[in-house]
C-alpha cells in the first residue's frame, strides 16, 4: 500500500533532501523499515536502541499519533500520511511564583 512519509526539515536533510517519501507498507513499523532502508542514516535518528521511535519525535499516522493507536504495529490503509514531527517543549522557569 502506497504511504506518503513527511519529514520535519532536520530529517530531510538525511533523505537526500526531500521533505516527502513515499513507500509500500501495512503499518508504521513497516513504513519505517522501509524509509531506513532507503535511507540508512535516518535510523539512528528516528529510532533508539530497542527500535522504539524515539521519545522526541512524534510521528502521526493521518494525523492521528500513533502513541495513543497501536504505536509500530499501527495498521495504514491505502495512501495513508505519515508525519513525523519533532517534539517542542514549551514553558519557561518563573521561579516558583504564580503567573497570571
Amino acid at each position: 500500500m502506497p504511504v506518503s512519509i513527511q519529514l520535519p526539515d532536520a530529517l530531510a536533510h538525511h533523505a537526500g533532501g526531500q521533505r516527502t517519501v513515499a513507500v509500500d507498507a501495512a503499518s508504521v513499523g513497516e513504513a519505517l523499515d522501509r524509509l531506513e532502508a532507503s535511507f540508512p542514516a535516518l535510523r539512528a535518528r528516528l529510532r533508539d536502541a530497542r527500535g522504539n521511535v524515539r521519545r522526541f519525535l512524534n510521528v502521526l499516522a493521518d494525523a492521528r499519533d500513533i502513541r495513543f493507536l497501536d504505536n509500530l504495529a499501527t495498521p495504514l490503509g491505502d495512501d495513508a500520511q505519515l508525519s513525523i514531527v519533532q517534539a517542542v517543549a514549551t514553558g519557561w522557569y518563573h521561579g516558583g511564583r504564580d503567573v497570571a
